[in-house]
């Protein structure tokens, strides 16, 4: 976070702090984290060229949870579940309990880092404060800093998370001089008194509806009527609803099945002019060659393991983000596809999962959530819970592909060399988000420790995979896999 004046971001953070509830889909992920494996919890991991200056670092954090809303804001629920999650400015706020400092023993490593933040990634959120937390690292290899961001998502999802991170971020290393902000007042607002403005509503919105719906319903018949075509249409969004709804396109892995709440964080880099060389000249795009690597990477897995796999499961977000849509909160659609993992011609995967990836996209019913997520919110959590771990846990992979700020940040005047987003990885065996920063692609693994113990292994075959895509070699950064985590307040 950077203390920069720049006052075309204002509309931005006008934006981002206008809503003030959790949307259905944002709620539904809320609630439904009565079943610990379903967290939504996410990690942004900064590689710094140095350490930052402490005063400037909390200076810095101070001024950004000033600008964005969610930063010094906690949820509030109705306890009868009437009315929506609001945020409320928490008048408690504490940056201290929020920000941390730690330095590593001499000269520290990269793989300490990824324990340190694979361990506050597993830590649960305390749901009466903010949902973030940060540590700035220092005491790497020469010189070097790391910056560890935990975020709960329904502050944003990945793309909502690269916005942040441009609107708290120097464009360099000087010191900004940043437009004063003043700490949020405090609100009046309690879990009775959203419950109690719900039951005052209650009849008025039940009236609203009713009519609302009557009228749809009147408007869609007549429609149907004059434009036959509709009632295909409608046939057509069935068969995709039935697609997106029903059993995974392939069995899960016998290898992967197992499942707990352990996570393990492994990095890897790569140039992104390699993936997108590798995508273009199979007639795809970076994504494309991006998931036919890690399939790859799970081939080689099995292999290893003398297991045969032929396909599985991948699953991916689908943004829904439209060029004026405001900044921040939850966009996206997810989406399935049979991974042919068996394929060893590179360019043949690339093609196959291109010509599949386009397919779900194009899935008439792939907003369904939006409509689902209501209905979903009225039952009871743990239910809820239920339903939604059954088919979060089918998926062997999940994969994100985020495009990075579109510039190199400074945070607190270090400039940052590397961001590597650890997804929320609620059910998956294997999440593996790919964020391009300074023309990196950086990868980062969120491993279920029960799914794949042999974590160590799993990132080689990963690299391997995303070496036989491109063909040329993957970076894993400073291969310290066995250095003990000893840190030092």
């Amino acid at each position: 976070m950077s203390s920069k004046p720049d006052d075309r971001l204002a509309a931005m953070v006008r934006d981002w702090n206008e809503d003030r509830s959790l949307s259905p889909f944002e709620n539904l992920m809320w609630r439904t984290e009565v079943n610990p494996m379903l967290r939504s919890t996410g990690v942004v991991l900064e590689l710094l060229g140095h350490a930052p200056d402490r005063e400037r670092v909390v200076a810095a954090h101070d001024w950004g949870s000033r600008l964005l809303a969610p930063l010094r804001h906690r949820v509030v629920e109705d306890p009868l579940g009437l009315a929506a999650p609001r945020w409320v400015v928490d008048s408690d706020f504490d940056l201290g309990y929020h920000l941390r400092f730690v330095r590593l023993t001499d000269p520290g490593s990269v793989e300490q880092v990824l324990g340190l933040a694979q361990s506050l990634a597993m830590a649960p959120f305390d749901r009466a404060r903010p949902l973030w937390e940060a540590v700035m690292v220092d005491g790497l290899a020469d010189g070097r800093a790391a910056y560890v961001l935990k975020l709960h998502h329904c502050i944003a999802d990945g793309q909502g998370v690269v916005q942040m991170l441009e609107m708290l971020h120097g464009e360099s290393a000087e010191r900004g001089r940043a437009r004063p902000l003043p700490v949020p007042a405090p609100e009046n607002v309690s879990g009775t008194s959203l419950a109690l403005k719900a039951l005052l509503k209650a009849p008025r919105w039940a009236m609203r509806e009713t009519v609302r719906t009557g009228l749809r319903v009147v408007t869609e018949a007549e429609r149907t009527v004059v434009r036959p075509a509709r009632l295909i249409e409608a046939a057509r969004y069935a068969q995709s609803l039935g697609r997106m709804l029903g059993p995974p396109p392939a069995p899960g892995s016998v290898l992967l099945e197992q499942r707990s709440l352990g996570r393990r964080f492994k990095v890897l880099e790569l140039p992104l002019a390699d993936l997108r060389e590798a995508g273009r000249n199979a007639g795809g795009t970076v994504n494309d060659a991006f998931l036919a690597g890690i399939t790859a990477g799970l081939r080689l897995y099995h292999e290893h393991h003398g297991v045969s796999a032929e396909e599985l499961t991948v699953a991916f977000p689908i943004s829904l983000r439209q060029p004026d849509d405001p900044p921040g909160s939850n966009r996206f659609a997810g989406a399935r596809i049979l991974a042919p993992i068996a394929e060893r011609d590179p360019a043949e995967r690339i093609r196959l999962i291109g010509e599949r990836t386009r397919e779900a996209r194009s899935e008439p019913a792939i907003g369904f959530m939006d409509a689902l997520s209501p209905v979903l919110t009225r039952l009871p959590a743990q239910v809820a819970a239920t339903m939604t771990e059954r088919v979060t846990r089918t998926i062997d992979l999940q994969a994100s592909n985020i495009r990075g700020p579109g510039r190199v940040g400074y945070l607190a005047g270090a400039r940052v060399q590397r961001t590597f987003a650890f997804g929320a990885a609620p059910g998956p065996a294997v999440m593996v988000t790919l964020m391009s920063y300074d023309d990196v692609c950086c990868v980062a693994l969120t491993i279920n420790a029960a799914a794949a113990p042999d974590h160590g292994r799993l990132l080689d075959c990963m690299a391997e995979g995303l070496a036989e895509v491109t063909g040329r070699p993957v970076v894993i950064p400073e291969v310290a896999r066995d250095a003990e985590t000893t840190m030092s307040r």
